[in-house]
C-alpha cells in the first residue's frame, strides 16, 4: 500500500492561548511523517473554527497562508464540539484516505499518530486512541467519567472505555458515518456501530498547555445525558418501574391506614402525609421532565435543520482549483489529439 493521504482535523473554540503551539507541533509532526514516508506529501492539517469569539480564526487564516500543510474551515456560528468535528470530517474525506481527529489543546499525545497510520495500513478502518489512566483529571471528573462508562455499558451501549474523540477514520468509514442522518449525533456511541475492523492505540494524556477547558461541569453533565438519552430508553423504563413500585407501596400504606382506622387506633399525623405528597410529586415532575427530554429530541429530529453551516472552506477552494486544473488538462489533451486527426474529405 502506498503512503495514505492523511488529514488531521482539529476543532477549535476560543483556542487563541494554545493555537500557535498546536499549529507548530502538528506541522512539525506532519513534515516528519512525510519525510519518513509514513504519509503522502498531500497530507494536511484542517483547523475548524467553531464560531470563536477571540482571535482563533485570525491565527488559522494566517497559518494557512504561511504554511503549505495548514487549511482552515470557518463555521458561521458556534454549533458545538461534536458538530464542528463532523464538519471537519465531512470536508476532509474527499481529499483524504484517512482522517485523524484531535482536540486543539493537544492533551492527547500526538507522538502516537504514526501508530494510528500503522494500524490503518494493517487494514483497520477505525483506530481509537485510549488513555492508559486518568491521573491528570480531578478526583470528581475521574470518578464521574468511570460512572458514565459503567452506566452506558449496563444500558447496552457499546463505548470504548477511556476514549474521547482522538481517533482515526478511513474515508469509507466517514462516508458510512455521513449516512447517520440524526440531529443528535453522539459520536462516541455512533462510530462503534459502523462495525468496520478497528484497533486501539494506548497513550498517556498530558496536561493542558494553556487556557481553560471547554468542558466545564455543566457541559459534561449535558454531554453525558445527551449520550444516554440518544442511545437508550432505559431511563424512561426506569421511571416507569419506579412509578409502579410507588403505586404498589401506596396501596400497601392505604391498606395499613384502613387497618388502623378499623382497629380504633389514632390516625397518623401530617408528617407522613406531607412526606408522601412531596415524594409522589417529585417523582411525577422527574418523569414528566424525562419524557419531555425525549420528546424534545424527537422535535429536533423532525425539523431536519443542518448540523452546521460553513462560511469558509479552504479545502473546497482547493478542490475547485484541482477540478479546474483537471478540466484544463483534459481540454489541452483534447485539442492535441484533435489536431493530429486528419480531416475527412
Amino acid at each position: 500500500m502506498t503512503e495514505p493521504v492523511l488529514t488531521i482535523v482539529v476543532p477549535c473554540y476560543n483556542e487563541e492561548a494554545v493555537l500557535k503551539d498546536t499549529i507548530s507541533q502538528l506541522q512539525d509532526l506532519l513534515v516528519k511523517m512525510i519525510e519518513d514516508s509514513i504519509v503522502d506529501e498531500n497530507s494536511k492539517i484542517l483547523f475548524v473554527d467553531d464560531g470563536s469569539k477571540d482571535k482563533t480564526w485570525s491565527i488559522i487564516e494566517k497559518a494557512s497562508l504561511q504554511f503549505n500543510y495548514v487549511r482552515g474551515l470557518k463555521l458561521s456560528r458556534n454549533v458545538g464540539h461534536q458538530n464542528a468535528l463532523l464538519a471537519g470530517l465531512f470536508s476532509a474525506k474527499d481529499v483524504s484516505d484517512c482522517v485523524i481527529s484531535i482536540d486543539a489543546d493537544l492533551q492527547d499525545d500526538i507522538s502516537v499518530i504514526p501508530l494510528f497510520i500503522e494500524k490503518f495500513i494493517e487494514g483497520n478502518e477505525i483506530v481509537y486512541g485510549v488513555r492508559n489512566r486518568r491521573d491528570s483529571d480531578t478526583f470528581f471528573k475521574r470518578k464521574s467519567a468511570e460512572l458514565f462508562y459503567s452506566v452506558m455499558k449496563k444500558m447496552g451501549v457499546d463505548l470504548i472505555f477511556n476514549h474521547a474523540d482522538f481517533r482515526l477514520m478511513s474515508k469509507r468509514a466517514i462516508e458510512e458515518l455521513e449516512r447517520f442522518d440524526e440531529a443528535n449525533l453522539f459520536l462516541r456511541g455512533i462510530i462503534p456501530l459502523i462495525g468496520f475492523p478497528s484497533a486501539v492505540v494506548h497513550y498517556d494524556r498530558k496536561k493542558r498547555m494553556a487556557g481553560e477547558t471547554k468542558y466545564p461541569l455543566k457541559k459534561m453533565i449535558a454531554f453525558a445525558f445527551d449520550g444516554i438519552s440518544s442511545f437508550s430508553v432505559t431511563p424512561i423504563r426506569l421511571v416507569l418501574f419506579i412509578g409502579m413500585v410507588s403505586f404498589f407501596v401506596s396501596l400497601l400504606f392505604g391498606a395499613y391506614f384502613l387497618f388502623l382506622k378499623f382497629t380504633g387506633h389514632t390516625a397518623t399525623g401530617w408528617t407522613s402525609l406531607i412526606t408522601s405528597i412531596w415524594l409522589i410529586g417529585g417523582l411525577q415532575l422527574i418523569a414528566i421532565g424525562l419524557v419531555g427530554e425525549y420528546i424534545g429530541k424527537v422535535y429536533k429530529e423532525t425539523k431536519r435543520r443542518p448540523k452546521f453551516i460553513v462560511e469558509y472552506d479552504s479545502f473546497a477552494i482547493q478542490k475547485t482549483i484541482s477540478a479546474r486544473q483537471l478540466q484544463m488538462k483534459e481540454d489541452e489533451l483534447y485539442s492535441i489529439v484533435s489536431s493530429k486527426i486528419p480531416e475527412s474529405n
